[in-house]
């Protein structure tokens, strides 16, 4: 649609100069527009383009691997590196972790008598674990010695059958021969239970 032919008045909608001096001007406009709006998605990082969100790295000095990392994930870095600012608290460390691992996937516990931060978690992304260890370092108190443990939210399943089998012996001392008679014969195997 020609946008701009609108605001002008009906006399000038049958020159072609002007047709075609709107239809020039029309691109521009939505072309501006395109850029105003892009210009706004970058203000933002969940909306931020590739190049907005390599400005950001390099603002706070992060290296990402282009290769390996989806833009996504790029993203959930910065969002992180942004929301690692104090109060450090045992519940902050708690909501940092669901939000970047995802809720119950890390528990956080303080021995305060050993001065021991103990994080547990189910992780199998290597993504992911770097980052959550940035946080942990960005967030403790110096005073705590980080330790890391590592759960199993997986199940193992057992089955347990029970066979019987019998053996009969066929030799006697002495008078069993080698490689003529065997030494044993076996009967079918009977399941017991299951």
């Amino acid at each position: 649609m020609n946008r701009v032919m609108n605001y002008l008045p009906g006399y000038y909608r049958n020159f072609a100069e002007f047709i075609q001096l709107s239809k020039a001007q029309t691109a521009e406009l939505d072309r501006l527009t395109e850029e105003c709006d892009r210009l706004l998605d970058n203000q933002f990082v969940t909306t931020a383009d590739e190049r907005s969100i390599s400005r950001r790295e390099r603002m706070l000095a992060i290296r990402p691997n282009r290769e390996q990392e989806t833009l996504d994930e790029r993203k959930l870095r910065i969002l992180n590196r942004y929301q690692t600012k104090p109060p450090f608290t045992i519940r902050y460390l708690q909501q940092q972790l669901d939000f970047l691992l995802g809720a119950n996937r890390s528990m956080v516990a303080v021995d305060s008598d050993q001065y021991l931060l103990t994080v547990t978690t189910s992780i199998d992304d290597a993504f992911l674990f770097k980052e959550m260890e940035y946080t942990i370092s960005t967030i403790k108190p110096a005073n705590l010695l980080y330790q890391q443990e590592t759960s199993l939210v997986d199940r193992i399943v057992v089955k347990e059958i029970g066979k019987k089998q019998s053996l009969t012996r066929a030799t006697k001392l002495g008078r069993w021969r080698l490689g003529q008679t065997p030494f044993a014969t076996r009967e079918e195997e009977v399941i017991l239970f299951d």
